[in-house]
């Protein structure tokens, strides 16, 4: 996790900075709250902020008030003001402003020490319950509410873009066999590995999710029909090509595919994957480990 810090003093914003780097906390620092504003709206923006009350352009009261507006997808940016100010009134002004904390100037490194630690375990503790809350527990890769979302999304940005989307079912051939004949736990490890490894192929911008028991559905963006099941048939051959070695047995494991593009602006998340889903049970109808797409599907492409 870096930190950004917020600083137009030279002398402060140096000394600060060496503070952190010999903590060996990393950190990002800028001289006015404008450019403080333009960094913490990118998607990898800092988590924590450090910043000054007085600031050219945008002041310190008026970026924790932005800051205030961010966080629509769950993330939470936690802002210590350091400023020389020192009045009850103050402090009380700060933090109806939307800072978490507050330290005085000039700052006392032990004190400033004490803060951003405390500030970093709650960002901490904000991703982990982030992410227990959106992905699934077993394989940690996206639950199913966090992947149907993701879909959601996606669909609204291929109609907005006229750019196709993949969408593909995935379904562990087989499975209750491995449960009856091995135990659960075993199953377990097979889908762990099999999350694993579809994860393993997919571009950075794909996504993956566990969609129902030995069930998987991926979302692949600016993805047309002939692409997808040229990358399914990739990703087919990769899950299948070793086997998953367990401590109970080596397990020879193959899955079975279904895929649809997004065509329309009359598309809906439930007419894809009803589409995704009479695919996969054709593919499961042809003899399994095998791809299919929707029927009338153009193989040309969209």
């Amino acid at each position: 996790m870096s930190i950004l810090l917020v600083e137009d003093s030279q002398i402060d914003a140096r000394m600060i900075g060496t503070y952190l780097n010999e903590w060996g906390l990393a950190h990002i620092s800028v001289e006015s709250g404008t450019k403080a504003w333009e960094l913490l709206q990118t998607p990898d923006a800092p988590r924590l902020v450090l910043l000054d009350w007085v600031l050219p352009g945008i002041d310190g009261i008026e970026l924790c008030r932005k800051i205030r507006t961010l966080g629509g997808n769950g993330t939470y940016i936690y802002a210590v003001m350091l400023t020389a100010k020192d009045r009850k009134q103050d402090l009380l002004t700060a933090m109806a402003a939307g800072a978490d904390d507050y330290l005085s100037k000039p700052v006392d490194p032990s004190e400033l020490r004490a803060r951003v630690l405390a500030g970093k375990r709650i960002i901490d503790l904000q991703q982990s319950l982030r992410f227990a809350a959106t992905h699934d527990f077993l394989t940690k890769i996206l639950n199913r509410a966090e992947i149907l979302a993701a879909l959601k999304r996606e669909l609204s940005r291929s109609k907005r873009d006229g750019k196709p989307a993949a969408i593909i079912l995935a379904d562990v051939d087989h499975f209750k066999q491995i449960n009856d004949c091995l135990g659960h736990a075993v199953g377990d490890e097979v889908l762990k590995e099999v999350a694993r490894r579809l994860q393993s192929e997919l571009r950075p911008y794909d996504l993956v999710g566990r969609y129902g028991g030995e069930e998987f559905l991926l979302v692949l963006p600016s993805c047309n029909f002939v692409t997808a099941i040229r990358r399914a048939d990739e990703i087919r051959f990769l899950v299948s090509r070793d086997v998953i070695l367990t401590p109970a047995a080596k397990i020879p494991v193959t899955v079975s595919m279904g895929i649809t593009v997004t065509r329309s602006s009359s598309d809906s998340v439930e007419d894809l994957l009803q589409q995704a889903d009479v695919a996969l049970y054709q593919a499961k109808e042809k003899g399994r480990n095998c791809v299919q797409g929707r029927a009338e599907a153009d193989a040309a492409g969209v």
